[in-house]
């Protein structure tokens, strides 16, 4: 699940979409930590590019490239804010540098025995060093924003509303938000993208603690509305958790942050930097594996109910869980208070942000429920009843390109929640990429077809259904460390819009995290 706090700047042209300024994101992501402080040698690095000529759409013989794909897409749905993104862990690197304190991903990486397989974030793409290089693609693109997360421990390195602000940190990303606007690219903010400080998960368990990391949040949120935008120890692994209570503990502390976030930029920063506030939430479209069978119906409705409205529903109706989730978790799910009710109506939500992926089909299931269960029994399959797969295949087995689906997706998701959608995230990697020599990686024609087919369904939404979309951010503008959710942790195949290469000392090519 993700959750966004994002500021738009106003500027003079008239347009009918706003463009944003910053993006601040929730991303809820229980894991095992470990403290450890790594520091890696960066090895040199290979940029790996291909010519580029641009051509007309309607010439459908000649491969038209990623970038220009979503450049067309943009001027035809009148959309101002197109771009590319990113995430701190996944491509900043240093990690130790500048005064930045542990994460609970650096904790996650370096345990022992290894759950990554080795990899890390200790390099990733080297962004830190390398962002002016980085921003100088995005121009050469064409991007007109940019969304890219701050590391909570860079800024503050224990993390905490008492703890120390590292200035360093702080320096770091005015010079990277200078370096987007100097280049005429709208800087989009995302405030947390998993890597919460290890220092909070050590002293009170991090999001599990609700009433504490809504403080430390709302200090946390503060600080980047007051500097980013201002431009108009042990080896020992930790104690096991409880998947069956403490999921919905951490969604609370995370929704009541985020209004509270919302909250303090509303009254101490919009009247003058005239943004706006909105939450970006992860979820899959669903289809029932049998259409004829009522109970498969309910299911599919039932998980998409419960992967959208776990936070949407409070954000977007100031309402309370879906029925449906109430009635599967019971007393496992927290309890909305009356205050936490008024927090809830106090804030102002001002757009929807989607990252959006894939579709299934939900199967009504016979078998046993588990205690971690929250979706009601049910499976969740590629294939319907007839064995038609619900899209065509990715490199990852979970990840297909549905289109179509997703054009059902957003029109659902705008006439339930009512307000203009920005797909936050949206992409996918090629098949048999990890596997295939640089040249013949770097020829995307798979990714090509993903996103113009995606780009499609929106404006379809728009012209014919009448929903309101107003931007759209690729992912990733560079190929960055990542992990394949269900599976061991491993290094993502390609789905950046430029990937890079390491070369080792002995001078043999390895894949740049």
């Amino acid at each position: 699940m993700a959750g966004t706090w994002q500021m738009q700047q106003k500027r003079s042209s008239a347009s009918d979409f706003p463009p944003p300024s910053v993006i601040h994101n929730i991303d809820t992501k229980l894991v095992c930590q470990e403290k450890q402080n790594p520091n890696s040698p960066r090895p040199q690095e290979v940029h790996l590019t291909r010519s580029i000529q641009a051509t007309s759409v309607a010439d459908s013989s000649v491969a038209v490239p990623t970038w220009l794909k979503i450049q067309q897409w943009a001027a035809r749905a009148h959309a101002s804010e197109w771009g590319f993104a990113t995430a701190a862990y996944q491509i900043e690197g240093p990690v130790a540098k500048d005064g930045r304190g542990i994460s609970i991903w650096d904790t996650f990486c370096h345990l022992e025995p290894s759950r990554t397989k080795g990899a890390s974030g200790d390099i990733a793409c080297d962004h830190h060093h390398q962002y002016e290089e980085d921003f100088d693609l995005l121009s050469k693109y064409g991007a007109k924003a940019y969304r890219f997360s701050v590391s909570w421990s860079r800024t503050i390195p224990q993390g905490g509303r008492n703890d120390p602000l590292n200035e360093q940190g702080v320096s770091f990303y005015s010079r990277l938000i200078d370096s987007l606007v100097k280049g005429g690219i709208t800087p989009c903010v995302t405030l947390y993208h998993w890597d919460l400080p290890q220092g909070l998960h050590d002293r009170h368990g991090g999001w599990l603690d609700v009433q504490e990391s809504q403080l430390d949040f709302e200090r946390y949120a503060r600080s980047a509305g007051r500097h980013a935008p201002g431009r108009s120890g042990t080896n020992d692994l930790s104690e096991a958790g409880n998947s069956a209570t403490e999921p919905w503990i951490a969604g609370e502390a995370q929704i009541l942050s985020h209004v509270r976030a919302g909250i303090a930029y509303n009254k101490e920063f919009k009247p003058s930097q005239a943004g706006q506030i909105g939450i970006s939430l992860t979820g899959d479209y669903y289809e029932p594996w049998d259409s004829t069978d009522s109970r498969d119906k309910e299911a599919a409705k039932r998980r998409i109910k419960l992967h959208i409205g776990w936070f949407a529903n409070a954000i977007f109706l100031e309402t309370d869980y879906p029925s449906c989730m109430r009635g599967q978790l019971g007393h496992r799910l927290p309890i909305v208070t009356e205050a936490e009710f008024g927090l809830l109506n106090e804030a102002e939500i001002d757009f929807y942000g989607m990252n959006y992926y894939t579709s299934q089909f939900g199967r009504h299931g016979e078998g046993h429920v588990p205690d971690t269960d929250y979706v009601g029994n049910l499976d969740e399959l590629q294939h319907n009843k007839q064995g038609t797969p619900v899209g065509e295949k990715s490199a990852i087995h979970w990840l297909r390109s549905c289109p179509g689906l997703f054009r059902k997706h957003l029109t659902r998701i705008y006439s339930l929640y009512g307000k203009p959608i920005c797909i936050t995230e949206n992409g996918c990697p090629c098949p048999g990429e990890d596997s295939m020599a640089c040249k013949e990686a770097v020829d995307d024609a798979y990714r090509i077809k993903y996103f113009n087919s995606h780009l499609d369904s929106i404006c379809k939404s728009i012209v014919d259904d009448g929903a309101v979309t107003k931007g759209f951010f690729a992912w990733a503008h560079l190929g960055e460390f990542s992990t394949i959710s269900q599976d061991p942790v491993v290094h993502q195949p390609k789905n950046g819009l430029m990937d890079m290469a390491h070369v080792s000392a002995s001078h043999s090519l390895i894949t740049r995290p």
